[in-house]
Parts: C-alpha cells; structure tokens; sequence
C-alpha cells in the first residue's frame, strides 16, 4: 500500500467503498443504543448496565479469541489498547447510563451528535490525516444539522446539567477510543482489538458489576433484560467488529462521519418500534443531516507523506507490515 492512498481525488459513490459500508454497518447496530439504554435504565440500575454490558460482551470476547486463535498482543500493544478499554468499555457506556436516568433519547442525541466532528479531530491529531476545508465545514453544518433534526422530533434541549457533564465526557472518550481503536485494528484486527479491549478491562468491570448488584441478580422485565442482551452482545461488542474495520481501513477522519446518521436511524426505529410520530420536520431534518454526511465523506484526505510514514514505521516496525 502506498502511502498516499487514502487521499481521494475523486471518490466513488460513497457506498461503493468498503470502509464505508463496514462503518454504516457498525452505525446501523449502534443506532439502537440510545433507545435501549433508555428502556433498561427504567428497571436497571446504570451502572450495572455500564459495567454488565462489558462484562457480558467480555465472556463472548474471550470465546471468540479462543475460537479464532488470535495471537496474544504484545505488552506495549497493550498499553495501547488501554485508552479503547477505558473509552468504549467503560467510559462511554457508564457516563450514558447515568445520563438518560433523567434525560431522553432525544436530548442526548443533540449532545452526542458532535461525536463525529470530535472523533474527526482526535484522529487528526493522532494519524495527522489532513481533511480538506470542505470536510471541515461538512463536518460543522453536520453537526449542526442533528441538533436541528433531534430538536425538531423531541423538544427544547433544556437547562444543561449534570446529564449534560456526563454525555460531553462520554463523547470525550468514545472519541479517544474510536481513535486508537482504528489505528489498533491495523495492527491487531478489528475484531481482535474490542475483544482485548474488553477482556483488558474485564478484571475492573467484573468487580464494579459485583459491588453495584450486591452479588445479586437485579429484578427487571423481560423487556428490559432483552434490551440489556442488546447492549451487551451488539452495541458492545459485534457493532464494533464492522466499525473498527471500517475505520482501519479508512480514511478514519472520513469514516467518522457516517455516524452523523446514527441520530436520524434512532428516531427511524423509535417511529417503527415505539410508535413514536414522523412528521414533516423529522424527514426534512434527516434528509438534511444525511445530505451533509455525503458531502462531508466525499471530502478529499490527504495522507501522511511518506517521510512521515517511514519515521512511524522506524519508530514502531509493525506499522511496516500494513503497507
């Protein structure tokens, strides 16, 4: 692979690349999430379902390493994989659980639509892909465009608070994570990586789980532990396969920005499966914000030069072996 071959000239139908289609893939099984933490927090503690749900998604990991016979990452691969645990094992999964105990779907969709543009300008910073002008406004008037739609379907946001603190600290570290976790599946896998990710934290999580439960099974409906086997085996864990590979093979910035959509599938499922109403403003607000995620994945990257590759790959030789 040569170095500059993640910078699009002219691209495609955006559908037509592959790590598109991985990451709307990984979008499609995340569009649920937000929607099903709110149905499980009715009856579940938040925190047991912060740290269930990767404990959970920490016994099919451990499985589907056996099974697959991954190879045993190194320790400085490890160390590596530590900010994937505590971004998207922990992090965001806990801090939104505490936040839609008292905040609805809607209102944190407003304040997770920034992740994209967040997740963009981390993976700038630690791939040094350089997005044109165009992304960046693209990028912009998407997240603008899903503070309108979501606004347009729930409501006034309302009075920031406390919820608020946790959503921004939950779109912090996912942002982190969805980094470091791309460039981690170019080493590793996508699969591989979320399920060292997991197990890496599973000591932790195990025990929090414990001690939130007092060792005990929690009462909830069956409903509720349906949405939480969701969270658990899904959003947690098989979602991450297809997104991870998504951005592994990139441009991660690029990717990123298929979740502008994920506000405008959550509302679709809470119509289709809540029987929530559509209205004008709703289809005219999704269309807004799916017309800004294609202009902003046509946008041209440009990769880092070759100079700079050859400097990582010295510093870390298993870069070499990606080319």
């Amino acid at each position: 692979m040569k170095a500059n071959s993640s910078a699009i000239g002219n691209p495609p139908p955006v559908l037509s690349q592959p790590g598109m289609l991985w990451g709307l893939f990984g979008v499609v099984a995340f569009s649920f999430t937000v929607p099903f933490t709110r149905v499980a927090v009715a009856g579940l503690d938040p925190l047991f379902i912060g740290c269930g749900r990767a404990v959970v998604a920490a016994g099919l990991a451990a499985i589907a390493l056996a099974l697959g016979r991954a190879r045993l990452p190194t320790t400085r691969q490890l160390m590596r994989l530590l900010p994937v645990s505590i971004g998207v094992v922990a992090g965001f999964p806990i801090l939104t659980s505490l936040a839609l105990r008292d905040v609805g779907a809607g209102h944190s969709a407003v304040v997770i639509g920034v992740l994209p543009a967040v997740t963009a300008v981390v993976v700038a910073v630690r791939t040094r892909e350089r997005p044109s002008r165009r992304f960046w406004v693209g990028a912009t008037l998407g997240v603008v465009a899903t503070g309108a739609f979501t606004l347009a379907g729930h409501g006034a946001l309302g009075t920031a608070g406390v919820s608020d603190l946790y959503l921004l600290g939950a779109v912090a570290l996912a942002a982190i994570g969805y980094a470091q976790g791309g460039l981690m599946s170019r080493e590793l896998g996508a699969w591989q990586t979320i399920c060292w990710a997991l197990l890496l934290a599973s000591p932790v999580m195990l025990v929090a789980t414990v001690i939130v439960s007092d060792g005990r099974l929690p009462h909830a409906t069956t409903g509720q532990w349906a949405t939480f086997a969701y969270l658990s085996a899904v959003s947690m864990f098989l979602g991450f396969f297809a997104w991870y590979r998504g951005l592994a093979i990139g441009p991660m910035t690029t990717v990123s920005q298929i979740q502008l959509v994920q506000p405008v599938l959550t509302v679709t499922w809470a119509v289709l499966l809540l029987g929530e109403r559509l209205t004008v403003s709703l289809v005219i607000g999704g269309a807004a914000v799916i017309g800004c995620a294609t202009f902003t994945v046509r946008s041209r990257v440009v990769a880092p030069s070759a100079d700079t590759t050859a400097r990582r790959e010295a510093d870390d030789p298993s870069r070499a072996a990606l080319r």
